[in-house]
C-alpha cells in the first residue's frame, strides 16, 4: 500500500506540472496586457489554443524527414520528464533519486538539440536562422548553468534536488553570497532558455529577431501543440527549479500526510503565481536587446556563476 501511495503522489506531480504549464503562460500574457491598458486574452486562452491545434491535422513539408515528425514528441517527452522530476509540492518522492541537477540539464540539452535539428530539417532560411541563434544561446547558457550546479554542489555536497531543498530549508544554510550570485545567474539563464524578453519576445513574429518561433514555423496541428506545450512546461520547470532550490519552504517532507501535501500544494501554487507576476513585471520594464548583445547578457550570468563557484570553493577550504 505504501508503494501505491508513493506512485499516486508521483503521478499527481507529473500531472500537476502538465496541467499548470498553459495556465502560467496565460497568466503572464494577461498581466502584461492589463499593465499596458488592454483587456488581453483570459488566463485560460492557452488551453483553448492547444485544444484547437490538437484537433487539426498536421501539414508536413514534402522535404521533411522522419526526424521532423518525431521531434515534437521527443522534445515534449524530454521536457515533461525533466519538469516532473523537479520537486514541487513535496520532496523525497518515489523517483527523487533521479531528480538530479545534472540529469535535468542533460534532458533540457537533448530537447534543445532535437528542436534545432527540426528547424534545420526542412531547409528553410528562417529555420536555419532560428537554429543557429538557439545554439549560440545554448553555447553561452550551458557553461553558466554548469557553474551554478558546481556552486550548489560545493555548498550542499549533492546535486540531488530533494537533498538541496532540505539543506536550503534548514537553519544550517545561513547567509551565502555564492547562493545569491547563483540565484541571479539562474534567473538570467532561465530568461534566455525560455526565450523571454530581453532575449526574445514570444508575442511577436519579426523575422529579424525570432529565435524559438523561427524553428517551429513549419509545424502545425498536433505537432505544434506539443511544441507549444513543451515551451510552457519549460517555463514551469525553471520556476519550479528556482523555488525548489532557493525558496523550498512549504514543501511536504517525505512520508507526510494529506494535510502536509495540501499545504505544499497551496505553497507551490503561490510560488508559481509569484513567479508569473515577477516575470510579467520584469518584461514590462525592459526592452528587447539586439542579437549581438546576447553574449554580454549571458556572459554576465557565466561570470556570476563562476564567482559563486570560487567563493564557495574558497569558503570550504578555510
Amino acid at each position: 500500500m505504501a508503494l501505491i501511495g508513493e506512485l499516486v503522489v508521483q503521478g499527481v506531480q507529473m500531472t500537476l506540472v502538465l496541467l499548470l504549464a498553459p495556465l502560467l503562460t496565460g497568466i503572464v500574457r494577461t498581466l502584461k496586457s492589463r499593465a499596458i491598458g488592454k483587456a488581453g486574452p483570459p488566463p485560460l486562452q492557452p488551453y483553448r489554443e492547444l485544444l484547437r491545434l490538437i484537433r487539426k491535422e498536421p501539414v508536413v513539408a514534402e522535404g521533411a524527414s522522419w526526424l521532423f515528425r518525431a521531434a515534437p514528441y521527443l522534445i515534449f517527452a524530454g521536457i515533461w520528464v525533466a519538469a516532473a522530476l523537479v520537486p514541487t509540492f513535496a520532496s523525497g518522492l518515489l523517483f527523487s533519486w533521479s531528480a538530479d541537477l545534472i540529469a535535468i540539464v542533460a534532458l533540457l540539452g537533448s530537447a534543445r538539440f532535437f528542436l534545432a535539428l527540426a528547424g534545420l530539417d526542412v531547409g528553410t532560411s528562417f529555420g536555419g536562422i532560428g537554429s543557429s541563434r538557439e545554439m549560440m544561446i545554448a553555447s553561452l547558457a550551458e557553461p553558466a548553468t554548469i557553474m551554478i550546479v558546481f556552486t550548489i554542489a560545493l555548498i550542499v555536497g549533492s546535486t540531488q534536488l530533494s537533498s538541496i531543498s532540505a539543506y536550503t530549508a534548514s537553519e544550517e544554510i545561513g547567509l551565502r553570497v555564492s547562493l545569491a550570485l547563483s540565484l541571479v545567474a539562474l534567473l538570467m539563464v532561465a530568461i534566455a532558455e525560455n526565450g523571454r524578453i530581453p532575449i526574445d519576445n514570444p508575442a511577436t513574429h519579426l523575422e529579424l529577431t525570432m529565435v524559438h518561433e523561427a524553428m517551429v514555423l513549419e509545424y502545425s496541428g498536433r505537432h505544434l501543440a506539443l511544441i507549444e506545450l513543451a515551451a510552457s512546461l519549460k517555463l514551469v520547470l525553471y520556476v519550479s527549479l528556482i523555488a525548489c532550490i532557493f525558496v523550498p519552504w512549504g514543501m511536504a517532507p517525505p512520508g507526510a500526510g494529506l494535510g502536509a501535501y495540501a499545504v505544499g500544494l497551496a505553497s507551490y501554487l503561490g510560488k508559481l503565481l509569484a513567479g508569473g507576476v515577477v516575470l510579467a513585471l520584469f518584461e514590462m520594464s525592459i526592452a528587447k536587446m539586439r542579437v549581438f548583445r546576447y553574449a554580454e547578457f549571458l556572459g554576465a550570468a557565466l561570470m556570476l556563476g563562476l564567482l559563486g563557484t570560487l567563493l564557495a570553493f574558497v569558503s570550504r577550504s578555510l
